[in-house]
């Protein structure tokens, strides 16, 4: 599905709904994978996600730090940015494998970056820019990123965001 974001509050938008949708679970993670030139919203829409699920502090971009933690209502917001890495070998050694836990929800910037160190994704995100304005395909790539999927596409409904 491609949802058009000619404002950036389509974008913040986009990411709270995604956020509120988010079909946390007791047995796995949920991962998102986001994709997109630099400046495509990336952050943006990872920071309305996890406000949306009740992160209390500022909610940074994890380009520097390369991960972020935040804690959320329903369990923990892990952001990940993999730009300045190499290769899954780089990513591996972030040392991040007890964060792959239940009730966890990975953001994951240039996912491509990581390799083969990342588990597949429930959801995909691909954001485009489009002269004044932006665009996300969205794909589930999951049972649990179909069911995600659903619950924005009802969450959505009528609204600018299509």
């Amino acid at each position: 599905m491609v949802f058009e974001m000619p404002a950036a509050a389509d974008t913040l938008r986009l990411g709270a709904a995604l956020g509120q949708t988010c079909p946390w679970s007791e047995q796995a993670p949920r991962l998102l994978f986001l994709s997109g030139e630099l400046g495509a919203g990336k952050t943006t829409l990872a920071a309305a996600m996890l406000e949306s699920l009740g992160a209390t502090e500022t909610v940074r971009s994890p380009s520097y730090a390369l991960v972020e933690t935040y804690a959320l209502r329903e369990g923990l917001g892990v952001h990940v940015d993999c730009y300045r890495l190499s290769d899954a070998q780089e990513f591996e050694q972030l040392g991040l494998r007890d964060y792959f836990a239940p009730r966890t929800l990975w953001l994951v910037e240039w996912p491509e970056r990581a390799g083969t160190a990342l588990p597949p994704p429930d959801v995909s995100v691909s954001l485009q820019v489009a002269g004044a304005g932006r665009s996300a395909g969205i794909e589930a790539m999951s049972a649990a990123g179909a069911a995600w999927l659903a619950a924005l596409e009802r969450r959505l409904h009528g609204s600018e965001l299509k």
